[in-house]
């Protein structure tokens, strides 16, 4: 597949251009094009992962349609023979990697469930027992955890983003404090329904979601999932068959990128160092590997 590092849709306005997505805005509604940019270490790489954007795009897609039952979300379309005819003449690169959404007033708080121990919560799971306590954000765990133990039951653990930028685990008290008691309930119970719903699907495809985050908004008085849902770039994906608790996991995502840069002298500033075709190509194979048994 083509590579489709930016986009250029002059027709409209470009509403945002993030790490991966370019979104324009139709007036009542947005374009979201997923591109093939990938980012590490909060930098984006001068070369991206050809055929990226269409599988984070696919996935997206399909937990979209299939978790429709269990919470409203903004997707219209994604197909391009739909779209505006103003749009279908970029068929060419929208294809596949778009889709069309409704416009949604954004809640603040990225919604994350946890049906495992793993990176920051262990990291303060860990520091926690070292200091003799079991509560972390107002949440009370188990003392004998490993790392990557399935918890108990999935929990709820909201981030906000700090001044520095980078995300920040908080409470849910905190949580009700920064947007509401009832918005607080809403996000709390639909995701952690949404992810119930998808971590049961997923481990008969041989798929843990160890952990995951959602974005939500209002469309008028409707509460729906908006952004991406359940990718490898917003989810932690592990192969069922060789978890072993104790461990960091194996996962479908683009850790592989992160392992590569590691081993340079590199300071993690941009520009970014470009990435071999080796790389590329075992990176790429991970979110195909992914996107197939979830979606098919």
């Amino acid at each position: 597949m083509k590579e489709v590092l930016t986009t250029n849709i002059p027709e409209y306005p470009l509403h945002s251009r993030g790490k991966v997505r370019d979104v324009y805005d139709l007036g009542d509604s947005l374009l979201i094009v997923a591109t093939d940019r990938i980012s590490a270490f909060d930098v984006i790489m001068p070369n991206g992962i050809p055929g990226r954007g269409a599988l984070l795009t696919a996935i997206s897609v399909f937990w979209f349609n299939y978790l429709k039952d269990v919470a409203a979300n903004h997707l219209i379309t994604a197909d391009v023979d739909r779209f505006p005819a103003s749009l279908r003449k970029y068929g060419d690169i929208l294809e596949g990697r778009s889709m069309i959404v409704k416009k949604a007033k954004r809640i603040d708080i990225e919604c994350i469930v946890r049906g495992y121990i793993s990176g920051s919560l262990w990291k303060e799971y860990k520091a926690a027992r070292a200091g003799g306590a079991s509560v972390i954000h107002g949440l009370a765990f188990p003392d004998n955890l490993q790392e990557s133990s399935r918890l108990p039951e999935p929990i709820f653990t909201p981030s906000t983003k700090a001044e520095s930028g980078h995300d920040e685990n908080i409470s849910y008290e905190r949580m009700v404090a920064v947007v509401g008691k009832k918005t607080a309930e809403l996000c709390r119970d639909t995701s952690l329904a949404v992810y119930r719903a998808a971590a049961d699907y997923a481990l008969g495809r041989g798929i843990i979601i160890a952990d995951t985050k959602f974005e939500f908004g209002f469309d008028g008085d409707r509460f729906i999932v908006i952004d991406e849902v359940l990718s490898p770039d917003s989810s932690r994906f592990w192969p069922a068959d060789n978890y072993s608790p104790g461990r960091s996991q194996p996962s479908f995502d683009k850790q592989i990128i992160r392992d590569y840069l590691e081993t340079l002298d590199w300071d993690k500033a941009y520009p970014a160092p470009a990435l071999p075709e080796s790389v590329v190509k075992e990176a790429l194979g991970k979110y195909e590997e992914v996107v197939a048994r979830l979606t098919r």
